[in-house]
């Protein structure tokens, strides 16, 4: 079944002293297109996150957003004693040349200097336990995302079958119709042709009449663009309950449908069918607008 590209999904967990907050949103896109924010210590698995979205999510504008919030020791950046006492040393110098008695220094501002405070480095160990609590995070997100992709695509399946429906029963109006539009131009032509000859009494050789009309019959032919604007409702309609991503071919189809209707628009000069095909094309509009959110 049709999925939307719509969707939301959170994930959270706690464990040794960090707080994790996951959150991934998806909105309408003609391709995947993500956007990983993660913080800095583990941008390391950015390139991982990429790939599980991309292995799991078939299109959308997908945006995954990790917060860590580390309340244990280990959140603290170590401190580079080697470079805060050149720092140190380099300003009591500089005091000694300027010929400025000795001055104690603060050392708070000193740690926010280039080379001071650096974050720890993380061993093999303490980045395979992040891995694998972001991978499970993730997974439990995409969960949740999905299902709510899957609710709003039950809602678009039965908008687009119900307009699928009545796109059906116009076009069916148009075929019962279709060979009432020769006979039509036959009568008017008849009773156009009797008019002007009547005068002259001339007599119309029939064989010319039915010569011209059968070329218009052939002019104005649109069997073949029903049968196919049919053939498209029906590929709709299974694809609307097919497993596999749908969105581009029923985008295909819906351009299809468009075009067969702009064809019976230009070759049948009739009012009726061309009041039905201004109902057909705003349900078509419909369609598409409706499809830009499938999967």
């Amino acid at each position: 079944m049709i999925q939307s590209m719509t969707g939301y999904g959170a994930a959270y967990h706690d464990e040794g002293g960090a707080s994790y907050a996951l959150e991934i949103r998806s909105l309408n896109n003609r391709y995947l297109k993500t956007a990983v924010k993660l913080p800095d210590h583990l941008g390391f698995l950015e390139t991982e996150v990429e790939r599980w979205l991309r292995d799991r999510l078939g299109r959308g504008s997908v945006t995954y957003v990790l917060r860590v919030r580390n309340t244990s020791a280990d959140a603290a950046h170590e401190v580079n004693v080697s470079a805060l006492r050149s720092y140190i040393e380099q300003l009591r110098a500089a005091g000694d040349a300027a010929g400025n008695d000795p001055v104690s220094l603060d050392l708070a501002p000193l740690v926010d200097l280039p080379g001071v405070c650096q974050p720890r480095v993380a061993d093999d160990a303490e980045r395979a336990e992040w891995l694998r609590i972001i991978r499970t995070l993730t997974d439990q997100a995409i969960d949740q995302l999905l299902g709510m992709r899957q609710n709003e695509g039950m809602a678009l399946r039965e908008d687009l079958l119900k307009h699928l429906a009545e796109l059906r029963e116009r076009i069916e109006i148009i075929r019962a119709r279709s060979p009432e539009v020769v006979k039509t131009y036959e009568t008017k032509l008849r009773q156009r042709v009797d008019r002007l000859l009547s005068d002259v009494k001339i007599e119309l050789d029939k064989q010319d009449l039915i010569k011209e009309v059968a070329i218009y019959a052939e002019r104005s032919d649109i069997s073949e663009e029903i049968a196919r604007s049919l053939s498209h409702l029906d590929q709709f309609t299974a694809l609307c309950d097919s497993k596999e991503l749908a969105g581009r071919k029923l985008d295909f189809l819906s351009q299809e449908m468009l075009r067969e209707a702009n064809t019976i628009a230009s070759k049948a000069n009739d009012t009726e069918i061309a009041r039905q095909i201004v109902e057909v094309k705003a349900l078509i509009d419909r369609l598409k607008e409706q499809v830009q959110n499938v999967e």
